[in-house]
């Protein structure tokens, strides 16, 4: 706890982080954008089959009804003309002509349009307009969301040993070059193979950027603030999810949307100058000098008096320098002790849940009825209320409550929609809404409550299979969101049904609050078997050590398992 003495003795959140923290929460905006953004960069809008000989970029997109009527067959499922079909009018042979069994009369056969009109009212261009990804090519924007959150997790793999190895700074520098270069890369991309390789890149450096800037940012924060810290950094995410709504209302082409979602890396460079190293990552890495006239120098901007001696005594370092030795857990670690083992089953349920839902509810506004932007602008807006209950209640109510009540809040409010009539459409979309805020709470909880489940000797390996479980729920949302086109409410049905059942079993998992941590893998087996975690009884800590985010970056922030 030497570092942590140090931070409380010259302010848990002085001037000098004040400052370095607000620098470090912005460029969480700039990945909000790339996130979020690609609701509107692969927007879907109306379309209809382009006639013979028609030229689609001088067409109008609506057509008389009797035109619509000799030229596409009926939809009886959709009550509207076929958008993927239409009469083969060229067709000469009438003894081919099939009988319409609702209308009586003979119709000319189909073909399958491969050249379509859309409407531009709302968007002038997007990719899926300008490479017609509907009809049978519908399934090619699902996959290029899914790659962009592989490319999440190879980032957050990539990135954070990266940050471990070579240092934050190194880490974030290069993430962001990267993510400017890709974002720009993106935005000239020819056909939407090259499109989706150049999201995956950013996707990768989402993870770079803002989880090495958010650990720079906790790690120069005093225990008492840790929550606090983390929770803002989060309501910067949300802020720039907010503005994606904004901006893609203003720039309606997707090209010049990707520019401007790019151009925030460009000032971000100028940290290079602002940002320094992680004092905390120094002293891992044996460079105890340079991290002490860091720590000394922000001491003074703080307007404490720390002398080095003052400092030497604080830190639990040796006089040598050198970092403390520690064994290296594995993953297969997690599996070989039958309540670890279940306890990490349950967490990568819960996480691969969690993650699925909220981003399969935050990119599934388009497909709910009303105003896209409004839509997407309230699924961001809900999480500023979301993330303040989290900090008000975590360590009030205790986690178990509040992950479990939030999942099941959020799956009872999707499942809900289901059973809305058709008439109301509006509740569909405040229903949804509930289920896209409490999933947020539920998803900033259950960070904070599997750090606490796993023992210290291997919480690093856990919050990293954890955060891999994550980013599979990731993966698949938007296959989940591509079923809207079976059903419009089977996405939030499959979301709800999922968030119900394992926010019921994370009531299996042991209640973390005020309670002292386990050590090693033996104190989680006999506090099953005795319920304690030692042979007394569990013992009540202070509210500092009770702190969640403090023990998370004592024991795993060189990990870097950040969720989102």
């Amino acid at each position: 706890m030497g570092y942590d003495d140090v931070i409380q003795h010259m302010g848990d959140f002085g001037r000098y982080q004040r400052r370095i923290y607000f620098l470090l929460c912005l460029p969480a905006i700039s990945c909000a954008f790339h996130k979020m953004g690609g609701v509107f960069l692969t927007a879907k809008t109306d379309f209809r089959c382009a006639l013979p000989n028609e030229i689609t970029t001088n067409s109008t997109f609506l057509l008389p009804p009797e035109i619509s009527n000799l030229s596409y067959p009926w939809n009886y499922e959709t009550n509207t003309w076929s958008q993927c079909e239409r009469f083969d009018r060229d067709f000469k042979d009438s003894n081919s002509f099939t009988a319409d069994k609702n209308l009586s009369l003979a119709v000319p056969p189909t073909v399958t349009c491969y050249s379509f009109v859309y409407d531009k009212s709302t968007y002038a261009l997007t990719a899926t307009t300008e490479w017609n990804l509907v009809c049978d090519k519908a399934w090619l924007r699902a996959l290029g969301d899914s790659l962009f959150m592989v490319g999440v997790m190879l980032g957050s793999m990539i990135f954070g040993g990266m940050s471990d190895k070579y240092g934050r700074r190194v880490a974030f520098f290069s993430a962001l070059i990267t993510q400017l270069v890709g974002g720009v890369l993106v935005a000239v991309s020819p056909e939407y193979i090259s499109y989706m390789i150049f999201r995956l890149i950013v996707g990768s450096t989402t993870s770079g950027v803002f989880l090495v800037a958010y650990v720079i940012a906790l790690e120069m924060v005093g225990p008492k603030k840790r929550l606090v810290a983390g929770m803002g950094c989060q309501l910067f995410f949300s802020s720039g999810y907010i503005l994606v709504a904004g901006l893609a209302y203003y720039f309606t082409n997707w090209r010049t949307l990707q520019i401007v979602f790019t151009i925030p890396s460009v000032v971000f460079l100028a940290y290079w100058w602002f940002i320094p190293e992680s004092a905390r990552w120094l002293l891992t890495q044996g460079q105890a000098r340079r991290a002490k006239e860091l720590l000394q120098k922000a001491s003074l901007e703080n307007g404490v008096e720390l002398s080095m001696n003052t400092v030497e005594c604080l830190l639990s370092m040796g006089s040598d320098g050198k970092p403390t030795e520690t064994k290296q857990a594995s993953f297969a670690d997690l599996f070989r002790y039958p309540t670890l083992r279940k306890k990490s089953l349950l967490l990568f349920l819960v996480w691969f849940v969690n993650s699925s839902t909220y981003y399969g509810l935050s990119w599934n506004t388009s497909n709910l009825v009303g105003d896209e932007y409004v839509n997407f602008a309230i699924a961001a807006a809900v999480e500023v209320p979301a993330y303040l209950f989290i900090l008000f209640t975590l360590d009030r109510w205790g986690r178990k409550i509040i992950l479990c009540g939030c999942m099941m809040l959020s799956g009872a409010a999707l499942i809900s929609t289901w059973m809305i009539p058709t008439d109301m459409p509006w509740l569909v979309v405040t229903f949804a809404m509930v289920g896209k805020m409490a999933i947020t709470s539920s998803y900033g909880a259950v960070y904070v409550f599997a750090a606490e489940q796993f023992p210290t000797s291997i919480r690093n390996v856990g919050l990293g299979a954890c955060s891999t479980s994550a980013r599979f729920g990731g993966i698949l949302a938007p296959y989940i969101n591509h079923l809207a086109e079976v059903w419009q409410h089977m996405p939030l049905v499959i979301f709800g049904f999922s968030s119900l059942i394992v926010g019921l079993l994370s009531l299996f998992l042991p209640e973390t609050l005020n309670t002292k941590l386990p050590e090693t893998v033996q104190d989680v087996e006999n506090f099953a078997k005795s319920g304690r975690i030692f042979d007394q009884d569990i013992e009540r800590l202070d509210d500092d050590a009770a702190k969640p985010l403090a023990k998370l970056i004592n024991g795993a922030s060189n990990k870097q398992s950040q969720v989102y």
